[in-house]
């Protein structure tokens, strides 16, 4: 596991994924969106759930992934979602991963078959694990119980840093329960801890978080890496007095269609609001009412024209 006193705590931001009028990926825009997310100081957990991950093939996923390498995007500040219900497609996406030398993988449960039981899920990161057989592997668990319906234990994360424990290094808690990421926290230190918000730094940094894996990345990667940077400094408090408000501001909307309307604003680029179903393009019911919190609130995401 990695000794997390050894490093600086990181921002991964789950990059949104942008489509065309046809639905299709717009790859270049991708790839610029990603190559100013990097430019911002955060790195890229693509693939993730507000990457619409789920609704992206894995043959996309897998063509994504070559074209950002092949744009000089760096792999080792990638972690791509590669969790599927399908072992076979989860197998073949983390090999992708690997081979083109990503920094690590965030790895969701199958999440069909329900109650899975830790045995099952134990049985299937194991899988993915034998059949990659690449010492370079380094497999981020993902914790998101309210959209798979299927938690990943701190009886399943012993069990699985205990025969990998070189590979099994880390976990993303997206369950915004924040008892069970301090108990995450203080029963596997050298894990490496990823909350899914950046208001939970102030907490969470003390006991040895890894940093934050959060969906507004995408809007403040800036300001978070700032903060993370600051932290222990009286900067930090100003900074994560700013991020709360601005998290506060997106949760309380459709946060992907809520994200890419302030992108597409940002990047002056309204095919950004394009979103695949059965998810809903940014309404002007509440998107002008977010536009004017964000105004009210001094955001600026720093995008540029």
């Amino acid at each position: 596991m990695t000794d997390i006193a050894q490093r600086s705590p990181q921002v991964f931001a789950p990059a949104l994924t942008p489509f065309n009028a046809d639905l299709s990926v717009n790859s270049e825009a991708f790839i610029g969106f990603c190559r100013w997310l990097v430019s911002q100081g955060a790195g890229l957990a693509v693939f993730g759930t507000n990457s619409e991950a789920n609704s992206l093939a894995l043959e996309e996923k897998i063509a994504l992934l070559e074209r950002l390498a092949e744009a000089g995007i760096p792999a080792d500040r990638m972690i791509p979602g590669t969790g599927l219900c399908a072992l076979p497609e989860a197998i073949a996406l983390t090999r992708a991963a690997v081979a083109l030398g990503c920094a690590g993988t965030l790895t969701l449960p199958p999440f069909y078959f329900k109650p899975a039981s830790d045995d099952g899920l134990f049985a299937y990161y194991a899988q993915i694990i034998e059949a990659v057989g690449s010492d370079r592997l380094k497999l981020y668990l993902y914790h998101i119980p309210q959209f798979t319906g299927v938690p990943i234990t701190c009886a399943l994360i012993e069990r699985l840093i205990t025969a990998y424990p070189k590979t099994v290094v880390g976990i993303k808690d997206s369950s915004g329960n924040w008892e069970n990421t301090e108990r995450m926290l203080r029963e596997f230190p050298g894990f490496e801890v990823y909350p899914a918000s950046e208001a939970l730094l102030e907490k969470a940094l003390p006991l040895g978080a890894a940093g934050c894996i959060s969906a507004t990345a995408n809007v403040q990667p800036n300001t978070i890496a700032r903060a993370l940077k600051a932290w222990g400094t009286p900067e930090f408090d100003a900074l994560q007095a700013e991020l709360k408000v601005v998290r506060g501001i997106f949760q309380a909307k459709p946060m992907i269609p809520a994200l890419k309307h302030v992108v597409a604003k940002a990047f002056g680029d309204a095919g950004w609001d394009h979103v695949r179903p059965p998810l809903v393009a940014a309404d002007a019911s509440w998107a002008e009412g977010l536009m004017a919190e964000l105004r009210d609130a001094r955001f600026d995401m720093g995008a540029g024209q």
